[in-house]
Parts: C-alpha cells; sequence; structure tokens
C-alpha cells in the first residue's frame, strides 16, 4: 500500500497544468444532503459559482477526516479563503487536494470499504 500510495503521489506531483485542468473535468463539486435547508443550498450554489467564476474550474476539497455533518461548514469555509487566493497560489492547493482525494480513493479501493 505505502509504495502505491507513493506512486499516486509522484504522478500527481508530476501533472502538468493542462493534465490538473482535464483531471479537474471530472469532479465534481462537494455539495450538500439533499435535506439540507434550501438557504443553504442556495448559499453553496453561490459560493461555487464565484469561486468556478474566479478560477475557471470547480472547487474540489478532500474532506476525509471530517463528519458529514461538518462537511458544509468546511466546504464553505473552504471556498471563502481560496477566493482570495492568486490563480497560481490556487491552482497549486487544488493539486494538492487532488493529490489528497486520490489518496482516499486508492485506499477505499484496495480495502473495500
Amino acid at each position: 500500500m505505502d509504495s502505491l500510495l507513493a506512486a499516486a503521489d509522484e504522478a500527481g506531483y508530476d501533472l502538468a497544468p493542462a493534465d490538473l485542468s482535464e483531471a479537474l473535468t471530472a469532479e465534481v463539486s462537494p455539495g450538500l444532503h439533499h435535506a439540507a435547508p434550501h438557504s443553504a443550498h442556495l448559499a453553496l450554489q453561490a459560493a461555487h459559482a464565484a469561486y468556478e467564476s474566479r478560477f475557471g474550474h470547480v472547487f474540489v476539497i478532500c474532506l476525509d477526516g471530517f463528519a458529514p455533518a461538518e462537511q458544509p461548514d468546511q466546504v464553505l469555509a473552504g471556498i471563502r479563503a481560496r477566493l482570495a487566493h492568486e490563480p497560481d497560489q490556487e491552482r497549486v492547493v487544488t493539486a494538492e487536494e487532488m493529490r489528497r482525494l486520490a489518496r482516499g480513493r486508492i485506499i477505499e479501493l484496495v480495502s473495500g470499504s
């Protein structure tokens, strides 16, 4: 598992900007449970729209380690904080989040959970 994760990390670090852009097209922005209040859905939609308008791609964040009830707040806080980034800085943060997402997905696939 360690070797597999190290290889995935290395591949993630080697992504060219065009490769990162391509990978982002397959991602879906984190949302809310359908039972969340309508106002929360509207706030999150507005935040995602502002992010996508500024950076030209969906917002990605690894939420591993956060309870489902904490995730909406983490997403909103993450978008708000990252909207202040310059595009080059955000590209670095986005690439790191993609690496973290890939690691979690690999662990989930291998462990079968």
